[in-house]
């Protein structure tokens, strides 16, 4: 039996795209600074050695461009892989992935597919400052037409790239900074993962704690801690931010009653307002305390490390979270 590999975010994603141009002639990457300086956050190092620049394609800081650019490329019948450095610069982008890639299936009635991945880094924790650090992702899970990934786990970020190369949508995936330099166990039994269910990540029987992306390590650092109290939190990583896989959040809120939903996006309009609006609408009589969410301050993200660390989700406002739902301390 092959003992599990142990790897790194970064690497996970650096394989997955590399697996991707050797599997399809069709594939290549393109990006800010993706092929000579081996990329932003080093995810895309030593492929433009391999590759060569018909493959790895370096582009200039110029979003709407080369985003417009991977559109036209996939319908035309190849696969681009679109680099967008930060989620915050997508916005310069977003003509084209709203109004081009989302669209242009259902205005022509399904005779193009537009089968573009775009991929970017998201969130904060890494003093990168107001321009660099927010998570925008709940805001392209808004949009009709894209599918939303944000791989929190080092076997999502290895294998769902390949999953979203198949599909002849456009997908966006989120990659958060600092999960890069995180590591993690890759089972060689798994070769796949699927796009379209959420994942218990902890099983439990007290409250549900509902998150994604970076906020899932911090989930489960806060279930230990609420079980050194006796308090059993089931922990679900949504991983597919559109479309929700709301039968397994209602699903999980219909055992636990209680639920905290942790969103790195700021809370108005947030992605946790949308999963507690649904539980609301499907699943109110199942739940026997308030809904709680745990997200940024309504704020943008600051460069000091103190102020960022006060702007995100921590551990301890998890846990206070989850406590306030269950007032009476529980024993073991």
């Amino acid at each position: 039996m092959t003992a599990p590999l142990r790897i790194t975010y970064r690497e996970a994603c650096r394989q997955a795209i590399r697996d991707a141009l050797i599997a399809d002639p069709r594939c290549f990457l393109m990006g800010e600074d993706v092929g000579k300086y081996g990329g932003c956050y080093a995810v895309t190092k030593g492929l433009l050695e391999e590759f060569g620049p018909q493959r790895i394609v370096d582009t200039p800081l110029a979003e709407n461009g080369f985003t417009g650019i991977g559109i036209g490329a996939a319908l035309a019948g190849l696969r681009p892989i679109v680099e967008i450095m930060t989620c915050n610069f997508s916005l310069l982008a977003l003509d084209q992935i709203m109004n081009n890639a989302a669209t242009l299936p259902h205005m022509t009635g399904g005779q193009f597919a537009v089968p573009l991945v775009i991929r970017m880094a998201t969130g904060g924790g890494r003093q990168l400052a107001a321009q660099h650090s927010h998570s925008l992702e709940g805001w392209y899970g808004h949009i009709p037409g894209l599918k939303v990934l944000v791989p929190g786990t080092v076997e999502d970020a290895r294998f769902m790239l390949a999953a979203a190369l198949a599909d002849p949508n456009p997908v966006l995936l989120f990659e958060h900074i600092v999960l890069y330099n995180s590591e993690g166990e890759l089972d060689p039994a798994v070769t796949a993962v699927d796009l379209e269910h959420a994942k218990v990540r902890r099983a439990g029987r007290d409250l549900t704690l509902v998150t994604y992306g970076n906020s899932l390590p911090k989930c489960l650092a806060a279930a230990d801690a609420l079980a050194k109290d006796g308090i059993d939190a089931e922990v679900i990583d949504l991983r597919v931010l559109r479309p929700l896989d709301m039968p397994t959040v209602i699903a999980s809120v219909t055992r636990t009653r209680r639920v905290v939903i942790v969103d790195e996006g700021w809370k108005s309009g947030s992605i946790s307002a949308e999963i507690a609006a649904r539980l609301a609408e499907d699943a109110l009589y199942e739940l026997d305390a308030p809904v709680r969410r745990v997200c940024s301050r309504e704020v943008p993200v600051p460069y000091a490390v103190h102020l960022e660390e006060a702007a995100l989700p921590r551990v301890d406002d998890i846990v206070a979270a989850a406590r306030s739902l269950l007032p009476a301390r529980r024993s073991a």
